[in-house]
This record gives structure tokens, sequence and C-alpha cells, in this order.
């Protein structure tokens, strides 16, 4: 898992350092080996370093977002629905925010905030959306997520995106800089194991909580309608598809019965 990572990740740095590497000079030369070294103290942040670049990037998106007030249905609706679920993943208070905007998606960071778009909530109903937030708590609560930003930091950093002082400390980003990070933790895609293991994550954690499963079967019977079988809607956009993953959560069902 860390060697595909720093693979990944050093891969994301050299491409884009080598850009423009027929008139390549030393400056340049300096800039891979800069971009390198940042890919492997990406590889290296602490949960600490993790929950910081968390902290500012959810901020950030926050800041560049429409965030529905307290007194919004979407905001009312969305308390209900969580009232059941965790309050905490791995010892960080769950915070949960509905950004207003037609966009069918839902993230989560290893600091506990957790986004859901009203698009996803317009599209499904109570039970299925549980199904969705509890495969984001998933993400979490494996470690996925703290994988997922150290790659968007990386590549991140070899774009100078980011400061790097070379301290054991991350220097604070600006808001554009925590901003960018933050779109491409999002817009990172996890792989078809780590798609697998949050889905069995949230039926477990549904299980557990004495709380209606089926919803994990429909919500993902209507991404595979929404993207065409091909599970391609940004929330859920991996391998394997929706329809596959839909029928693992009824095989589930159906062997507890």
């Amino acid at each position: 898992m860390q060697k595909h990572l720093m693979t990944t990740m050093i891969a994301l740095a050299c491409g884009v350092a080598l850009t423009g590497c027929n008139t390549m000079g030393t400056s340049n030369i300096g800039g891979l080996m800069d971009s390198g070294a940042t890919a492997m103290k990406a590889i290296s942040l602490s949960d600490d370093d993790i929950v910081k670049l968390s902290n500012e990037s959810c901020e950030a998106m926050d800041a560049q977002s429409k965030v529905a007030p307290a007194s919004s249905k979407y905001t009312q609706r969305l308390n209900k629905v969580v009232a059941p679920m965790p309050s905490t993943i791995n010892g960080k208070k769950a915070v949960y925010k509905v950004y207003m905007t037609n966009d069918v998606n839902a993230w989560a960071m290893a600091n506990g905030c957790i986004r859901v778009y009203s698009g996803l909530m317009d599209l499904m109903n109570d039970d299925e959306l549980r199904g969705v937030i509890g495969h984001e708590i998933g993400h979490v609560g494996l470690g996925h997520s703290k994988a997922r930003m150290q790659t968007a930091y990386a590549a991140s950093a070899a774009r100078s995106i980011a400061a790097n002082s070379g301290n054991a400390a991350l220097a604070s980003l600006s808001q554009s800089q925590a901003g960018e990070l933050g779109e491409k933790f999002i817009n990172a895609q996890f792989s078809q194991s780590q798609e697998s293991a949050a889905d069995d994550y949230s039926f477990d954690l549904l299980t557990q909580k004495k709380m209606n499963r089926q919803g994990l079967v429909t919500a993902f019977q209507k991404l595979a309608k929404l993207s065409g079988g091909s599970g391609g809607s940004s929330i859920l956009s991996s391998h394997p598809p929706s329809e596959a993953r839909a029928k693992h959560m009824q095989d589930r069902i159906d062997a507890k019965k």
C-alpha cells in the first residue's frame, strides 16, 4: 500500500517537473529533485500533519462553496439523518455540512469534515443517504482519506502551490493553496479495493446500528442509472461499477436472512 502510494506520488511529481524536458537545464533538474523530495515528504506526513492540511482545505472549500445555513431544510434533514451515525471518527468529531449545488457528491476528510451536496440529498431517500454517508465515513475510518490527502499534497506541492519549509512542521497554506489542495483531494479517485472496503464498512456500520441496509442497494442502483451503469457519478466513480456494488450489498443482506 505504502509502496504503491509512494510510486504514485513520485510519478505525479516527476510528471509535472518533466514538462518541457527537451529544454531542461540545471534549474529544471533542481526543480525535479525538489519535486521528488516533496513527494517523499508527503508520504511521511504524520497524522497531525494530515489533520492540519484537512482543516485548512476544508475551511477553504467551505469559504468557496454555498453552505446551507442551520435554518435550511437540507441542514435540518441532514441532522436527522446522521443523528444515529457515529459522532466521532478515529477520535475526531464528525462535522456535517451541506453544500448547495446540483452536483451528486459527498466526501469526508481525516479531520472529521464531512460534506454532503444538496444534489445528492435530492436524489436519495434517508436510508440511501445514510448508506452513502456510511461509505464516506468508511474511507476515513479505514485510513483511505489520509492516503488520499498524501497523494493530493504531493501533486499540489510538485506544482509549488504548497510551501515546503524543509522543517518537520508544515507551513500554513494560503486560502487559494488550501482550496486547490481541497479540490485535488475531492477529485482524486479511490482504488477499487478501497471503494469495496468502504462499501462493506457502511454495511457493517448500518448493521451494528440496526439501521436499514437496503438503502445501500437502492443508492447504488440510482447511481448506476444516473451514470448509465458505469458508476460514473462523481461521488462513487471508482470501480467496480455501481450495479456490481448494489448486487454485492444485496448478496450480503440475503446471506444474513
